[in-house]
């Protein structure tokens, strides 16, 4: 069988006057020139690779500065009743990561709404406040409330598309205004907590958040204990 020759031909390396030996490009230089090469065969005749520089540069990553903004406010149906000029209470930190929460909960079971119910999970998920820690140590978990929501809501449909934010019901916006109402009456100037928000969802007695906390046992006797504690002056979140 007859072998066939390929043949390759290049520009020779420039060499220094002082040593011999084969002066090597920058890659990085913008100036770097890729020699043209030829492949010369029997099948393919003579076919020419132009390779041309690509300016060669170290990868960075491109970054952009991300704005974001805390509010230390949660919604409600009569703005007018607390001037933003006063000292006014603002809801903790801990109580607007449950509301949150509850929000993310409501999107995660294919809510069109955010409900007492979840508002309840979303204070269970938040996990480190006092109104959470009461309802774990009477047997609650995010399970059960989840399950017991389905119950009274129905099964979600999977092929709904929650809005980032859904709307408040109702009854869920009469509990936030409840527990700001409450710290407004005690006169102090601390915090509206997680414990407010759960006594809010308690004093919806039609609401899906109230039906699920009375299932799972919760009772008026510890609502009252739990009003008690939040209404001495001083009271904060822990």
């Amino acid at each position: 069988m007859a072998s066939h020759t390929l043949f390759s031909s290049a520009t020779t390396s420039t060499r220094c006057s002082h040593h011999d030996s084969i002066k090597k490009a920058d890659p990085f230089s913008p100036n770097l020139q890729i020699t043209t090469h030829k492949l010369q065969s029997q099948w393919l005749g003579i076919t020419k690779f132009p390779l041309h520089s690509s300016k060669l540069r170290p990868y960075l990553p491109k970054t952009r500065t991300i704005a974001a903004t805390v509010t230390f406010s949660l919604p409600t149906a009569n703005p007018e009743r607390v001037n933003p000029t006063d000292k006014s209470p603002k809801w903790s930190l801990k109580g607007i990561k449950s509301f949150a929460m509850g929000e993310l909960e409501a999107r995660k079971l294919k809510f069109s709404t955010t409900g007492t119910e979840a508002i309840l999970m979303g204070i269970l998920v938040e996990g480190t406040n006092r109104a959470s820690k009461l309802l774990r140590a009477n047997g609650f978990t995010l399970f059960k409330v989840r399950e017991e929501a389905i119950k009274l809501i129905g099964k979600p449909d999977y092929f709904f598309f929650s809005p980032e934010h859904p709307p408040l019901t109702e009854s869920a916006q009469k509990a936030l205004d409840w527990a700001v109402d409450q710290k407004l009456k005690s006169g102090d100037d601390g915090e509206i907590t997680t414990s407010h928000l759960l006594l809010g969802v308690w004093s919806e007695k039609e609401a899906a958040g109230y039906k699920i906390m009375a299932t799972l046992g919760f009772n008026d006797e510890q609502a009252q204990q739990l009003h008690s504690l939040i209404s001495k002056p001083g009271f904060l979140e822990d």
